[in-house]
């Protein structure tokens, strides 16, 4: 009987597989070949966001039910300085570190891309910092930043006679040090990129370009940047979200005084991480984390939109 019953459901499985066209064939394939991905972002990443919101309008430390509270923690959260602080340098890592980063990696892929000697060894070189552990990173350039003459940077300006410099432990260089740290670590992954963009613009464009007598300034910007857009768009997204959500430099270079001097340098995540895992006060971290992701998703749909609109 059993045998029977699963004979008769192949059965009408191939009938009705057969009665698909070509075109709904290939989409049940793809949705099959999809469940699984979506069943993992539905558990690991949707369902997380949605109960973070949940958790944001509870009073909720680990030990103890959570317990309704409504708005609570946003204003809270709202009339915390500390908070408007750690805005203000979350936005400054973006709006200073996301162009720069862009524009320096642009350059090097350009001028790299002419270069034929050792080019394989020297994009190598570039990648080598984005494959490296970003703990480690941060605790070497944390040694870079030290006082003389343990310090190679400092060491290197007492050569010229330049007065040894804070860097780490001043409120006004603190920020600035580690967003340097953080273009560097990421550098190599957009020259990369944009190495990719480069190479993916047909040589045709150029040689019509120059037969029309364009110099290669005119080049550059009526068609290597134009031709480049997509990649652009892609990487300031990607530089965005990534500056939006630094933590491991702030938190290692920082290890003594996370945050660096008067919260000086920190981020919206190292925030976060402290009120949830040092407090253990979950729903006001998880308002935090909620007013962090509609800052991401804000950004990075606005910056979608005027990209591509250009």
């Amino acid at each position: 009987m059993a045998h029977t019953n699963i004979t008769g459901s192949s059965g009408v499985f191939g009938r009705l597989w057969g009665r698909l066209s070509l075109s709904s064939r290939q989409v049940v394939w793809a949705w099959t070949f999809l469940a699984l991905p979506l069943v993992f972002f539905a558990v690991v990443r949707f369902y997380p966001t949605i109960d973070a919101f949940f958790l944001s309008i509870t009073d909720w430390d680990l030990l103890n039910p959570a317990k309704f509270i409504g708005l609570e923690n946003y204003h809270r959260l709202f009339a915390d300085p500390v908070f408007w602080q750690v805005f203000r340098n979350t936005f400054a890592y973006l709006i200073l570190g996301t162009p720069i980063s862009i524009v320096l990696s642009f350059a090097i892929a350009y001028y790299l891309d002419r270069v034929v000697f050792l080019h394989g060894f020297i994009r190598a070189l570039y990648f080598l910092p984005y494959l490296t552990t970003a703990a480690a990173m941060a605790w070497v350039w944390r040694w870079f930043y030290q006082p003389p003459p343990i310090g190679v940077i400092n060491s290197t300006l007492s050569i010229f006679g330049i007065p040894a410099q804070p860097f780490l432990r001043s409120i006004e260089q603190a920020l600035p040090a580690i967003m340097t740290t953080s273009i560097w670590a990421h550098l190599g992954f957009q020259i990369i990129i944009f190495l990719a963009g480069l190479r993916a613009i047909p040589t045709s464009y150029y040689e019509a370009a120059r037969v029309d007598g364009l110099g290669e300034g005119a080049i550059l910007t009526r068609i290597t940047i134009p031709l480049l857009k997509p990649t652009t768009v892609f990487l300031v997204v990607f530089s965005s979200i990534g500056f939006l959500r630094i933590f491991d430099q702030v938190y290692n270079m920082t290890s003594n005084d996370p945050g660096g001097p008067l919260n000086s340098t920190k981020p919206l995540v190292l925030m976060i991480y402290q009120t949830a895992f040092g407090s253990y006060q979950m729903g006001y971290a998880a308002a935090q984390t909620v007013v962090l992701f509609v800052i991401l998703f804000t950004i990075s749909m606005a910056q979608l939109w005027i990209l591509r609109n250009r």
